[in-house]
């Protein structure tokens, strides 16, 4: 991937890790303090939709998004260290941006249609995952 392509992804994967641990911060200590510019937030956070259950345990969505751009940002970090990632890593960040990408849309359409709460922290991690999966495209269409 060119450099300029290389380190847009990364700006745009940490953008949304720090968004993501900010709402999981939030999340954990409910503080409506944190929830700036919009009263949405509370209504997201709230809700039935911001916990997934995963081996009986509730997991915040947040954190899933920690966990997402935390693996994606690793990716792009060791991709020239390790070989696998050296001859694989546009089709690993592709399948993780997908992955993210896919998720996001289910989580536009909960807020959008089911919620219809607007959280300004959910719309910039939801716009960094857009852009880093349409750069995932642009890697994978121009690889040799």
């Amino acid at each position: 991937m060119e450099k300029r392509l290389s380190q847009l992804a990364i700006a745009l994967t940490v953008i949304g890790l720090l968004v993501s641990v900010y709402m999981t911060i939030y999340g954990v200590t409910s503080d409506d303090r944190m929830c700036v510019g919009s009263k949405d937030c509370s209504v997201v956070n709230a809700s039935r939709y911001s916990k997934i259950n995963i081996a009986a345990y509730k997991i915040p969505v947040a954190v899933v998004g920690v966990a997402g751009y935390a693996a994606i940002l690793a990716l792009l970090l060791y991709e020239q260290k390790i070989g696998f990632l050296q001859q694989n890593g546009s089709l690993v960040f592709f399948g993780l941006a997908l992955t993210g990408f896919l998720f996001t849309l289910y989580l536009i359409y909960l807020e959008v249609a089911v919620l219809k709460a607007y959280c300004p922290f959910c719309i910039a991690s939801q716009s960094a995952m857009t852009l880093i999966f349409i750069l995932s495209v642009i890697r994978v269409v121009r690889q040799p």
